[in-house]
């Protein structure tokens, strides 16, 4: 079946060119039907997906997805909401909860739903220091069994590199600049992905496309979870 429609992407489109509660309100029903109720049907066929292919990971309709409200704290814009709608799968033993401030947060999968940008990835974002210094140790560790999942042919050729973001100059502190591992230590962020088309995205195979690409990204996750302590489950 077909979770999201052209009426998800017209919606979208509103939205970002009407950043604004008086206009998410008066078009709240629309949100509602096109955006907030396929995302949660979608979380939840793609939990039943990962009971088989990866059974310690699991969809949510309530920890899963990302609320639309945009923290604007301490951003200078000040828009009100995401223009996207996104969801996290996660580890069934680890936190839901990702980036800097996620304490006990591990890796997983990532959904993304945006008019001409939406994205399937997966690994660990910003993890926070204490899951980072664990990351650089087995880094220096076991180097060999890294790449043999990062710069596999056939995985870089669906995902590319490993994103760059934050990624620091130099190897951090404790670390010899000539070290086997020098490029990994240098990333504080691990994570990959690939663009989807507004007609995958539209498709009545969306959730075959997320499976098999879930799929491809696990030996990642698992490499990365199983650094913090989250192992693989033989059954759910």
């Amino acid at each position: 079946m077909s979770y999201f429609t052209a009426d998800t992407l017209k919606f979208l489109r509103g939205l970002a060119r009407n950043n604004k509660k008086t206009w998410f309100e008066a078009h709240r029903d629309d949100y509602e039907l096109h955006v907030k109720a396929p995302l949660a049907e979608l979380v939840g066929e793609m939990d039943v997906r990962l009971s088989t292919l990866a059974p310690e990971m699991t969809g949510d309709p309530k920890r899963s997805i990302f609320r639309i409200h945009r923290d604007v704290r301490f951003s200078a814009d000040k828009s009100p909401y995401k223009t996207h709608a996104s969801a996290w799968f996660f580890h069934m033993g680890a936190s839901s909860k990702v980036g800097r401030e996620a304490d006990g947060g591990g890796a997983g999968f990532y959904f993304h739903v945006q008019p001409g940008a939406s994205m399937v990835a997966g690994g660990c974002w910003m993890p926070p220091r204490p899951a980072l210094q664990r990351f650089r140790a087995r880094f220096a560790e076991d180097t060999a069994g890294w790449e043999r999942i990062v710069l596999a042919p056939a995985f870089r050729k669906r995902f590319g590199a490993l994103s760059e973001e934050d990624m620091l100059k130099r190897v951090p502190r404790g670390y010899e600049a000539d070290h086997p591992a020098a490029r990994w230590l240098r990333y504080q962020s691990f994570t990959v992905g690939r663009p989807l088309t507004d007609a995958q995205v539209t498709s009545g195979k969306l959730t075959t496309t997320l499976a098999d690409d879930f799929a491809r990204i696990l030996p990642l996750v698992r490499w990365l979870n199983s650094t913090l302590g989250f192992e693989p489950y033989g059954e759910r």
